[in-house]
């Protein structure tokens, strides 16, 4: 393929996540902390006279590729944009190669989106301010102006106010899905207990894995609890992750089902990784590190 027309779309990791009040537009006040992984999906392009999509992948069984997939409703709406201010573009063709758990709580379908848009930016040589971008980015989901962003960050509001997260040390993950799909609608109607948008004060720079993982867990994710009362196994995951060897701490990401371990090495969260599989052979198991900044 020439260049340009293949984007990564990387998996997004909450590793806290607190929820507070509810506004009317039905969206809660959240402040997390997400970083991203260098596993994702995959999304490319071709020239063509209309938007279409091509599914591949090992999760992509199942998934819509019709006109309600988030690929497909990024490439519409940055093509209205583009045509309402007079910038001709034609179609694309769009492959998504999935392979990232679908509903997983780990942003595979806001990745997917923030990576059709950047995507297509380009294929079309349009000319767009990040505000317009960011702002395309919201109306397709809370998470996507994050994943637009693409780098380790402080999520607060409704998700649209993004600031950089602190110097984070590096280390490694191993992110464990039992195969189970959870509707972040169904979770919220779930939640009862909030944290409220608040986390406890944090450095400027986190020297260590272990301080890091310190720090995190003085923080939570509210969504976890109504998770495990919809999916009972989210709770054998996080019990099987902190179980391992060197895992600094375990907890859910997102609104689940996936769950992460932080390792304070590649080899330690491949060797964890190795142990699960062996245990869980019907279990999703990846394991990764910090994405490189873009």
């Amino acid at each position: 393929m020439e260049p340009g027309v293949l984007r990564f779309a990387p998996a997004k990791v909450n590793l806290f996540l607190h929820v507070g009040e509810r506004h009317a537009s039905g969206y809660h006040d959240l402040l997390s902390l997400a970083v991203f992984a260098d596993i994702g999906d995959m999304v490319s392009v071709t020239r063509a006279d209309r938007l279409t999509l091509t599914l591949s992948g090992p999760n992509c069984v199942g998934l819509d590729a019709g006109p309600s997939n988030l690929v497909l409703r990024a490439a519409a709406a940055l093509q209205e944009w583009s045509l309402a201010r007079g910038q001709a573009v034609g179609g694309a063709s769009l492959t998504l190669h999935k392979a990232l758990p679908v509903a997983s709580g780990i942003g595979g379908g806001s990745s997917d989106a923030a990576a059709t848009l950047l995507l297509l930016t380009r294929h079309w040589g349009l000319v767009i301010s990040d505000e317009d971008l960011f702002r395309i980015g919201r109306s397709l989901g809370a998470d996507v102006p994050l994943c637009l962003r693409g780098a380790p960050s402080i999520m607060s509001g409704e998700g649209e106010q993004l600031a950089p997260a602190p110097d984070l040390p590096d280390f490694s993950m191993v992110l464990v899905n039992p195969g189970v799909e959870l509707s972040t609608a169904a979770v919220f109607a779930s939640l009862q207990v909030r944290s409220g948008a608040r986390a406890p004060a944090s450095p400027d720079r986190f020297k260590t894995p272990r301080e890091l993982a310190a720090w995190l867990d003085r923080a939570t994710n509210d969504l976890a609890a109504p998770a495990r009362r919809l999916a009972p196994a989210i709770m054998r995951v996080e019990q099987a992750l902190v179980a391992t060897k060197d895992c600094l701490l375990s907890r859910m990401s997102g609104s689940g089902a996936t769950c992460f371990g932080m390792y304070p090495g590649v080899e330690s969260a491949q060797a964890a990784a190795s142990v699960l599989r062996a245990a869980h052979p019907d279990w999703w198991i990846a394991s990764c590190g910090l994405l490189a900044p873009q």
